[in-house]
């Protein structure tokens, strides 16, 4: 259940009149009154002799009692109660308690023998009504309304639990600004899937990701094709930004420029200079490299993903024990990863990439401020992903992409459990969210080189396949049964292999690659273990152009001919 308080009005004639009216967005069906600070107030909705007139004359009469000097200017008091789109409907009598409540607990109201306002609530829908006031209670007083936002946001919370409603996770403040309606409607209108507000947000949040300075964070921006205005000091100091879309124009035809702070509260300029300007405390170990090391050579997409990969297993490990301002900014720096992964990424995972790092960015602030410095090697990842280039869908891109965000998962999932535990619960929602859009992103891009190292598994000689799988279950006894039960074991076994031929130990492999990290949040266990040891050992990601551990080139060739359809069907049908 969600409530949201308006900007105080001048006219209350003017909000009935909207209220009663058939609307100017979606349509108002059947308006009336369920509840009003009396019971008995002039319903024009349903009683064919009550008009808007009556109605805001009752409401307005504390105010008009008083003298002109004294009235205040804005008086009219707008909430608007909306339930989620999964809650049942509710009555009428319901929804007449649940604006009494509202009422009580913001001050508008507050019951007990204490002096009130005037109010009505309208429904002219099904999920939701809107509540009228006037401020200026029967006394002549003015209601202790402080903070009524968060008031009514605090008492949804219970209505919800009483009710049987869907549970919002309580804010804490550090949300981005939700568009308003006025913003809605007129991306509707220009048939905008998102309004301006969003859509600046998002592009705004990629073109931090992984920079070094102001000039590359504008240039980055002017790339985008956003229109930038710059606040200036007299003395020549950068002050602040706005940015606009080319195409939203107001009225007059001039575009409609949004501060950078209006977008996110870490998208102020002093905000995003702390990302590249904060030195690690002296005395204290950074996890990366110091601000002025000079910047390594460009990587390209694939070598871009394994090192991001590489920094996101070490702020997984950050995340499980580090001191919470260093986790914070550990947790930010994952967002810009994120942002930079989506924008480089094939089509096919663009999509669910994007829709993790929108959701991820709700996780990425809360009250527990980010202490900079420490999160350098997850911020170069980032800017590694973005100079690297766009990823091909296959290949190494193709095969490093999935790696990258199979520990991407694993990071944002460390990230929901400490919000979790800190109380964070729209930032611990908000990173579930983005893990399964990862985790559907990695379906995507695991697909054709799990295949493949699926092949390679089932052509594995007999002795190399049961030899290792006496490895397994003796370097992993609890787990062996589950991963040998697993589709992945082929693509497993198959990398066991490769990393022996490559001179490693495979036990000593896989006891490094389980003992550092759970693998309870794993969809697949197997999965994980593929890109860890991958990684760990160098090996290609994309194995397709390896040659087949204990075979020679040529049989291996003869064997994969030879393996159709026919045979995979066989594989499947035995749950190989």
């Amino acid at each position: 259940m969600i409530p949201r308080v308006h900007a105080a009005g001048s006219r209350t004639i003017g909000l009935l009149a909207y209220l009663y009216g058939t609307g100017t967005h979606e349509e108002h069906t059947d308006p009336h009154l369920v509840a009003s600070f009396d019971g008995m107030s002039p319903d024009p909705g349903r009683d064919p002799n009550a008009t808007l007139k009556d109605l805001q004359q009752l409401l307005d009469q504390p105010v008009q009692a008083l003298a002109e000097h004294a009235r205040p200017a804005k008086h009219v008091w707008h909430t608007s109660v909306r339930a989620t789109a999964d809650d049942r409907i509710l009555s009428d009598e319901e929804w007449g308690e649940i604006a009494r409540r509202i009422v009580a607990a913001t001050g508008i109201d507050p019951g007990g023998g204490e002096p009130g306002c005037r109010w009505a609530a309208v429904r002219h829908a099904d999920d939701h009504i809107h509540i009228i006031a006037t401020l200026v209670c029967e006394d002549g007083s003015r209601p202790d309304d402080f903070r009524s936002g968060k008031r009514a946001q605090a008492e949804c919370r219970l209505i919800e639990k009483e009710l049987g409603l869907h549970q919002v996770a309580p804010g804490d403040g550090t949300a981005a600004q939700r568009p308003t309606s006025a913003e809605r409607h007129k991306a509707e209108r220009q048939g905008r899937e998102r309004t301006t507000r969003e859509e600046l947000r998002e592009t705004v949040r990629r073109a931090v990701a992984g920079v070094r300075s102001e000039e590359e964070f504008f240039g980055r921006l002017a790339a985008a094709g956003l229109l930038i205005r710059k606040r200036v000091a007299p003395s020549g100091d950068l002050l602040g930004y706005k940015v606009a879309l080319p195409d939203d124009r107001n009225k007059d035809g001039e575009p409609v420029f949004y501060p950078g702070a209006r977008l996110a509260p870490d998208l102020s300029l002093p905000r995003i200079r702390e990302r590249w300007s904060v030195a690690v405390p002296s005395g204290q170990k950074s996890e990366s490299a110091t601000a002025d090391t000079p910047l390594r050579a460009v990587p390209g997409p694939a070598s871009a993903r394994r090192a991001a990969t590489i920094a996101a297993w070490q702020a997984v490990l950050v995340l499980d024990d580090g001191d919470d301002g260093v986790i914070a900014a550990h947790i930010a720096a994952a967002g810009e990863v994120l942002d930079a992964l989506a924008n480089t990424s094939a089509a096919h995972t663009r999509k669910q990439l994007g829709e993790a790092a929108v959701a991820f960015e709700r996780a990425s602030r809360s009250h527990v401020r980010a202490v900079r410095g420490h999160d350098r090697a997850l911020r170069q990842a980032a800017r590694d992903l973005v100079h690297g280039g766009p990823a091909l869908g296959r290949g190494e891109d193709g095969a490093t992409t999935a790696m990258l965000i199979d520990m991407a998962f694993f990071l944002v999932t460390a990230a929901a459990h400490w919000h979790g535990k800190k109380q964070h619960a729209q930032q611990a929602e908000a990173a579930r969210q983005a893990a399964e859009h990862l985790r559907a992103a990695y379906q995507a891009a695991a697909g054709q080189p799990m295949a493949v190292l699926h092949q390679r598994g089932r052509l594995l000689p007999l002795p190399l396949q049961r030899r290792h799988t006496l490895l397994v279950r003796q370097a992993l006894p609890e787990l062996a049964e589950q991963i040998l039960a697993e589709a992945g074991w082929p693509a497993l076994a198959a990398t066991l292999a490769d990393a022996e031929a490559a001179g490693h130990d495979p036990t000593l492999l896989l006891t490094e690659a389980t003992a550092r990290r759970e693998l309870d949040s794993a969809a697949s266990v197997s999965d994980v273990l593929v890109w860890r040891l991958r990684r760990a050992a160098g090996l290609p990601a994309d194995a397709s152009t390896q040659p087949l551990p204990g075979t020679t080139t040529a049989q291996a060739s003869s064997q994969s001919r030879t393996t159709g359809p026919a045979q995979n069907r066989d594989d499947r049908r035995r749950g190989l």
